[in-house]
């Protein structure tokens, strides 16, 4: 078990990580000014199966495996960057319907499935596990343990401040009033346009 000092220093910089919006905060940001923030927190509830999975792939060693199909990873990058911008380009050329009824036909899973689409099309993001959390861990004690427990800690700390951000930009639509509506969507297109060039940019 590692020490106290360790678990908060460690927590300290999830939280300095996680406050720098990427991919899945935009995603998160955009659903939740459109579809209101049910929609906004299922996208969480899915990135967080998506770390889940990240997690139990680092446990189990298999880190060493993923790092060898970096042309499949790039693919499935760039299909997620597509996907980001294409999401953005709708909501640009809506036609100001936030809130409406084409908003409450979106079943749950979709948005649950999109934000574990979204963080496994950001393999940097596995990438950045595979060299962030070995940082902490103690040689002597069991690594995959040691992996799961710093693994839910991030999850825990990201849970939490995702899920503030899918609140705050529910409720700052929610406030919108009609005449506003377009430029929330714009606003929220914006977000999934820049979060999709920035996954495009990425590198490993």
């Amino acid at each position: 078990m590692p020490e106290w000092t360790t678990l908060l220093s460690y927590a300290l910089a999830c939280f300095v990580i996680i406050i720098v919006p990427g991919p899945t905060v935009t995603v998160t940001i955009a659903n939740s000014m459109k579809y209101g923030t049910r929609a906004g927190l299922l996208n969480v509830v899915g990135t967080q199966i998506g770390l889940m999975t990240m997690i139990a792939v680092l446990a189990l060693g298999l880190s060493a495996i993923v790092a060898g199909l970096g042309d499949f990873f790039d693919i499935l990058r760039l299909a997620g960057a597509a996907y980001l911008i294409w999401l953005g380009i709708k909501l640009w050329r809506s036609d100001g319907n936030l809130g409406s009824v084409d908003a409450g036909s979106r079943r749950p899973r979709s948005f649950t499935l999109q934000g574990f689409f979204v963080i496994w099309s950001n393999p940097k993001a596995l990438f950045f596990f595979g060299a962030f959390i070995p940082q902490f861990i103690n040689p002597a004690g069991n690594t995959a343990l040691q992996t799961v427990l710093y693994g839910v800690i991030f999850m825990a700390v990201a849970t939490i401040f995702d899920g503030l951000y899918a609140i705050a930009a529910g409720r700052a639509g929610s406030w919108l009033s009609r005449g506003r509506i377009r430029i929330a969507e714009r606003i929220a297109g914006s977000f999934l346009i820049g979060g999709g060039v920035w996954l495009a940019l990425a590198r490993r």
